[in-house]
């Protein structure tokens, strides 16, 4: 009763029944709320405060920005969820919110195509020299489906194409990048393809802000040669495994193409399978069968480890 009480006062008043609307489709900045509310920034930070106080919201950090986005499962996430059912879209305030958060998501989409496009050369160079996205694609959504996926999380999540692909399969969807331009692209690549059940926010694949245990799949795609210590990135990545989940990895093969480290800020220039073999073995997972796509200059590998289930006491 209390906390129902709670939530109930925090939304009883308009402009954070609009909030709790907006946050309801994705994460927005302070600023963007600003702009489609036409409210002063205090008076829209109070709201916020109000409405995280409440377990209505949440935010995150990534770099000097602060990010808002509706909870996910909690009770007020529930409670909140049946009052949002009941927010006629037709209603002219609404309305009008949502015509504002078009301009907003026009405004993404400008910004995240800018720093694409600015990347685009190098990131083609690299793919030119492999074997074609799509089938390595075809291959990653095969090993997806092989299981439902409860929690998928990407690390480093870049375009956010993996969220993507597993979105077909999977309940919810986390994703982390260090890079706050990437997950700009991200959003807005998520959006146009229709994604809901995500959030994806700042991250080090180091020190994952997540629990032991917690997700069915890790996914780590064309992220682990940038890494200056693979096999740390790795035992990080197993901890947050439930028993039994998969951690995939999709990288390079080992080759000598020097230039991916001069001019790309690659760490390893590759991966054998006898690394993997060691390093899942270190971390508790067991080395499932490799996939091996040879084409062009560059072979893709992807390596799969199956976190070893706990042993029951008796």
């Amino acid at each position: 009763m209390n906390t129902l009480v709670k939530i109930l006062k925090a939304l009883a008043e308009p402009s954070r029944l609009r909030l709790l609307v907006l946050c309801n489709q994705g994460e927005f900045s302070v600023s963007e709320l600003v702009y489609i509310l036409g409210q002063s920034q205090p008076r829209v930070s109070r709201h916020l405060k109000i409405l995280c106080e409440a377990g209505l919201l949440q935010n995150l950090r990534e770099g000097n920005w602060i990010l808002y986005r509706i909870t996910t499962g909690t009770e007020p996430a529930v409670i909140s969820k049946q009052i949002l059912t009941s927010v006629p879209n037709d209603d002219p305030v609404i309305a009008d919110d949502q015509r504002r958060l078009s301009t907003v998501h026009a405004e993404r989409r400008k910004s995240a195509a800018a720093y694409f496009n600015y990347n685009a050369k190098k990131w083609d160079q690299i793919r030119r020299l492999h074997v074609e996205e799509q089938k390595v694609e075809q291959v990653i959504s095969s090993i997806f489906k092989e299981e439902r996926i409860n929690k998928f999380l990407d690390v480093g999540t870049g375009t956010g194409r993996m969220l993507e692909l597993a979105s077909a399969y999977t309940g919810e969807l986390d994703g982390i990048d260090q890079s706050r331009e990437m997950l700009a692209v991200a959003r807005t690549n998520l959006e146009k393809a229709g994604v809901k059940n995500y959030k994806i926010h700042s991250g080090d694949m180091y020190h994952l802000e997540f629990p032991n245990d917690e997700y069915d799949v890790v996914c780590m795609h064309q992220v682990l040669h940038f890494a200056d210590e693979p096999s740390r990135a790795i035992a990080e990545s197993a901890r947050v495994l439930q028993p039994g989940g998969r951690l995939i990895i999709i990288d390079f093969m080992t080759h000598k193409m020097m230039k991916l480290r001069e001019t790309f800020h690659h760490s390893r220039l590759g991966f054998s399978d006898g690394e993997f073999v060691h390093w899942f073995q270190r971390n508790g997972l067991k080395f499932h069968s490799p996939t091996h796509l040879c084409s062009g200059q560059l072979s893709v590998g992807i390596w799969v480890g199956i976190k070893h289930l706990k042993q029951k006491i008796l």
